[in-house]
């Protein structure tokens, strides 16, 4: 996944001149200090969703869990999601540096070296399975280092090959609400890949939008986005309009299979008219504007929906407390 800014370009015809300016101006100064280099490395925001996903997973699992084994599986999953960000960013350093949205981060800035992020990064990670191998379970361990191998071998070299790249940086964002139920069941049931499948469609016009946006920043970084590909738009617009009608059932097959109660789905199905509706406007018009609309939209969809999943959650969610497993100590009577 790419990393969200606030910072938006101007559209693809005002020409190169408005955007000469802003390059010495974003540039980052090593005064900034350790903390916010760190925050950049590691895409702090964005690993907040990531973060923010896990619990919702863990929450809406049927399965009750101690508050303690919440707090381990964020530490790890947050450890290892660090890690990926670093990994990613040390591969594109050079094309990070072409693109004005990044050209600011530690790397391409020369505020911090490859090897010094190399190793920190190769650390985390190795502390984030630790940590959710030994205090959660073997089951989210597996989910997070694949997930991480998935982000840096296969979806990093993608991104400036193939259009393709999206769908599994999607496949990515999917997978941390897996963990969170993981971490509560022990396995990985309907409702983990009905979350799942809800973050995996959520990114395509959320990202697809972003990347609409910056259009002609993902062309000088040299990465093979669909709106770069696709000139007009036109394709881009219709995933972003189909991928947000889908939204709609997802959110009641939520409902449908007891992962949510009805006021859940209803609220799901309102977003998702909202998205759809956005999307349409986007398919009508192409323009910056209209994609921004549907990114903010996007940005109001996840923590809405999910959010009403937490408070009316389903029958499945009626279930007593995980016994707490024998120890290896035999009690004498």
């Amino acid at each position: 996944m790419e990393n969200t800014s606030n910072t938006t370009e101007a559209p693809r015809d005002e020409g190169p001149e408005p955007r000469a300016e802003p390059r010495t101006r974003r540039r980052r100064e090593a005064r900034d200090g350790i903390v916010p280099n760190l925050g950049e490395l590691s895409k702090a925001r964005l690993n907040a969703l990531v973060l923010g996903t896990t619990a919702v997973g863990f929450a809406l699992a049927p399965v009750q869990q101690p508050a303690l084994v919440l707090f381990w599986t964020l530490v790890g999953t947050g450890l290892v999601a660090a890690a990926a960000s670093m990994l990613n960013q040390l591969v594109e350093m050079d094309r990070d540096g072409r693109m004005l949205r990044t050209e600011h981060r530690p790397l391409p800035a020369g505020l911090v070296s490859r090897r010094a992020v190399f190793v920190l990064s190769i650390v985390l990670a190795y502390a984030g399975v630790v940590v959710l191998g030994l205090k959660v379970n073997l089951l989210t361990c597996v989910l997070a280092l694949a997930n991480l191998l998935i982000y840096v071998i296969v979806y990093t070299p993608l991104k400036p090959r193939t259009t393709l790249n999206t769908l599994v940086g999607a496949i990515c964002g999917s997978i941390p609400p897996m963990i969170g139920w993981a971490a509560a069941t022990n396995d990985i049931s309907n409702g983990a890949w009905m979350l799942g499948a809800i973050l995996f469609v959520w990114q395509l016009p959320h990202f697809f939008s972003l990347a609409m946006m910056y259009k002609d920043d993902y062309e000088r970084g040299g990465f093979a986005m669909l709106p770069v590909v696709d000139e007009r738009g036109e394709i881009t617009a219709q995933v972003i309009l189909v991928t947000s009608l889908i939204l709609v059932p997802l959110g009641l097959s939520a409902t449908a299979l007891g992962i949510s109660g009805l006021l859940s789905g209803l609220v799901a199905i309102i977003l998702g008219i909202m998205m759809s509706v956005l999307a349409l406007g986007l398919y009508r018009s192409r323009t910056v504007q209209s994609a921004r609309r549907v990114f903010f939209g996007s940005l109001a969809y996840l923590p809405i929906v999910l959010g009403a999943m937490v408070v009316d959650r389903g029958s499945i969610a009626e279930s007593p407390q995980r016994p707490v497993q024998p120890t290896a100590e035999v009690e004498v009577q």
